[in-house]
């Protein structure tokens, strides 16, 4: 099982993701809120802004202070270790 670092030592499985998004247009700002009602939204900003929204199939989604860029370099294998400041 490979598992992906989505900052401050968070990890997800990459078998369970299916998309790494922006959080920014109303339809996942929508499904953010729709999944935080039902208790499947795991904040694993640190209160830091969130820059990305992981998917899983699961119907959970993860919020993360990473961007999408960055993350999807490490689901890659590609690692700048880039932490937000």
């Amino acid at each position: 099982m490979k598992l992906i670092d989505i900052g401050f030592g968070n990890l997800v499985s990459a078998g369970r993701l299916i998309a790494v998004v922006s959080p920014d247009s109303a339809p996942i700002k929508r499904m953010v809120q729709e999944a935080r009602d039902r208790g499947q939204l795991v904040d694993a900003t640190y209160g830091r802004k969130t820059q990305a929204v992981l998917i899983l199939d699961n119907d959970h989604l993860v919020l993360s202070a990473l961007t999408p860029d960055v993350i999807s370099e490490r689901v890659s294998g590609t690692d700048r270790k880039e932490e937000p400041c």
